[in-house]
């Protein structure tokens, strides 16, 4: 089933570019300017099984993203300057914000270089329980026990199953299936005790892939003295809002800026809400965002940004850089608007 989606969304973007559409309906879809998200920034793996490389650009692909936006009319700016354009109704030209949620290390070590040498100001989204080393990147646990097996077992809905995983075809599907069904959990809880149990049972260290791959305060520090760049909280332990009762949910938000500013010195007004989509923060995240005085938070829910946005600040869509559609082409479509306005049945990205 990902494969059959990347396919139809490649053909999506394939017929926009190639047959002038996207241009076209710049002028009626293309918002006042856009939010980009990305992840990982690293040099690519020749891994055949990469279920998650969705998340992860090469720091190529950046560089010529960062050439494109520099001959396009179009500025790059700040967080900050987003939210003076949108609460002013300062609409001139339209703009691009970068930003990159997790805290990956390679944000530092790839991206940065890159961004630096262009003058290009982009935020980072630290879920502070990351660089306490406290954090479960559960799903790169996941990928790493279908990865290594050629047979897994797993207990669902109260059912021992067993799992053919012997070629990257079954692997991919299985990681697909698996992945849902733990995000289909009723609790984060209960979906995390299940991959700690299979990554105990497999040999797979779940908390390694936070060390390796998670800046430390250290990291984030260095960053954060460049004016260039805006911390960000992104909660402490990246849970999925949305099943949390709402006491936890304000401390999540709320401990994650404090933990920053206790490490940095400074109180970040910025949040992104962990995995972002409709069935991980909803209304109620939104209200509570604002409710603990943050000005701008992101989801993951793809569009760009009209003047309306400026109504609900803490509920900003966002367009993914995705890993999979790593062509300049598929750039510009996607911030001409018109992918994400059909995507969205022309209706906007429906983030309020």
């Amino acid at each position: 089933m990902a494969g059959l989606k990347q396919t139809i969304i490649r053909g999506g973007l394939e017929s926009l570019y190639f047959s002038g559409a996207h241009v076209a309906l710049k002028p009626l879809v293309g918002g006042v300017g856009v939010i980009l998200t990305l992840h990982h920034v690293r040099p690519p793996r020749p891994d055949r099984f990469q279920p998650n490389r969705l998340l992860e650009v090469t720091p190529r692909f950046l560089a010529r993203v960062v050439k494109l936006l520099r001959r396009s009319r179009i500025d790059v700016i700040s967080l900050d300057e987003m939210h003076r354009r949108m609460t002013e109704r300062d609409f001139g030209r339209r703009f691009v914000c970068l930003t990159f949620d997790d805290g990956y290390r390679d944000n530092l070590e790839h991206a940065y270089p890159i961004l630096k040498d262009a003058d290009m100001p982009f935020a980072v989204y630290v879920p502070t329980g990351f660089p306490d080393r406290l954090g479960e990147l559960w799903w790169l646990a996941l990928e790493a026990v279908i990865a290594k097996r050629e047979r897994i077992g797993l207990v669902i809905d109260g059912e021992n199953r067993t799992f053919a995983c012997e070629t990257v075809a079954e692997k991919r599907a299985l990681y697909d299936e698996l992945y849902w069904w733990l995000r289909g959990r009723d609790t984060e809880a209960e979906m995390r005790a299940i991959v700690r149990d299979l990554a105990a049972r497999y040999q797979v260290d779940i908390a390694a892939f936070c060390k390796d791959l998670c800046m430390s305060w250290q990291e984030i520090a260095l960053l954060a003295r460049d004016p260039l760049v805006t911390i960000g909280a992104h909660t402490v332990n990246h849970l999925m809002l949305a099943k949390l009762p709402e006491k936890a949910v304000r401390a999540e938000m709320d401990l994650s800026r404090t933990a920053i500013e206790a490490a940095l010195g400074a109180r970040p007004a910025r949040l992104s809400y962990p995995y972002g989509d409709p069935g991980s923060a909803g209304p109620r995240e939104f209200a509570i965002a604002a409710a603990l005085g943050f000005k701008t938070a992101v989801t993951t829910r793809p569009g760009v940004l009209f003047r309306t946005d400026a109504e609900h600040m803490t509920a900003l869509p966002r367009i993914s850089l995705n890993g999979e559609y790593q062509q300049l082409r598929y750039v510009r479509v996607l911030l001409s608007g018109s992918a994400t306005a059909m995507w969205n049945g022309f209706r906007g990205a429906q983030a309020a």
